[in-house]
């Protein structure tokens, strides 16, 4: 048990983000774009949670990407860039794992965080899961991408649910275990940061792990950039970083290449 609270507890701290970037912004993407997008309740375990879900502008069925929030929840953000998954072609869906709760400051984040169980975690996305491959406009593919905390988060799911076809983990810790990665099934894509080192010293081992059990593991380190690229690289942010922006454009780059092989 105190091996598993230490390794949370690293977890925390290598997935944090500066301080400059907690404020939120994302609100104008979202009320400007030309996209459905809508709240459904989706029944996990005992409780119903809420997932917010937005839909391409497409004449035929989609794939469906589960999209795993940061530690500050649900966030406008968050919420923006499931519309940018969807303005690429893919349905996306953000399950919200914190209950409505969002987050500018990281205590209180840390704390609700800290709070919530691998089990929760895992029976939120497999139920999120199932409610995506029953989406009416979705074609049966699934995949699942997910940002810092929920990174490490996406990673891990990988080894629960042999329906996805692909993982894309930004800046997440990977797995240090032989058992984290055992079930994989699906090629799993890491997009990290150079000045990320707390994070990018697992990744040699979970290379290690992967290419071992014969698992497809592609990790690409992005110079210049530092941990949470894809939000302090937005050039909507306010206190937009130009490494970060670079950074971002190339992940961008890659990722619209990889969401096409789901088609």
């Amino acid at each position: 048990m105190k091996q598993a609270v230490v390794a949370l507890a690293f977890l925390f701290i290598a997935q944090s983000l500066p301080a400059q970037e907690y404020k939120d912004f994302g609100k104008d993407r979202l009320n400007s774009s030309p996209r459905h997008a809508e709240w459904v309740d989706i029944k996990s375990a005992d409780q119903t949670i809420k997932a917010f879900v937005v839909y391409p502008e497409r004449k035929d069925k989609a794939p469906v990407v589960l999209v795993i929030q940061e530690i500050f929840g649900v966030t406008d953000w968050l919420r923006s860039m499931c519309d940018e998954l969807a303005e690429n072609g893919l349905i996306a869906i953000a399950p919200d794992f914190l209950n409505g709760q969002k987050f500018e400051d990281p205590d209180a984040a840390s704390k609700a965080v800290s709070a919530v169980t691998q089990d929760h975690v895992k029976s939120v996305l497999n139920a999120t899961a199932d409610y995506a491959l029953k989406i009416p406009a979705g074609n049966g593919t699934l995949a699942v991408c997910g940002f810092c905390r929920g990174g490490g988060w996406a990673f891990a799911y990988a080894n629960v649910n042999p329906k996805l076809k692909a993982v894309y983990s930004f800046y997440g810790a990977p797995p240090q275990s032989p058992e984290q990665v055992t079930n994989i099934g699906c090629p799993v894509y890491g997009f990290y940061g150079e000045n990320d080192e707390r994070v990018n010293a697992m990744i040699p081992k979970a290379e290690e792990l992967m290419k071992a059990a014969g698992k497809k593991y592609e990790p690409v380190i992005y110079k210049g950039a530092g941990h949470g690229f894809m939000r302090s690289g937005e050039p909507t942010n306010p206190a937009v970083r130009e490494a970060d922006r670079k950074a971002r454009d190339e992940a961008w780059a890659r990722w619209k290449k990889l969401l096409k092989e789901l088609d």
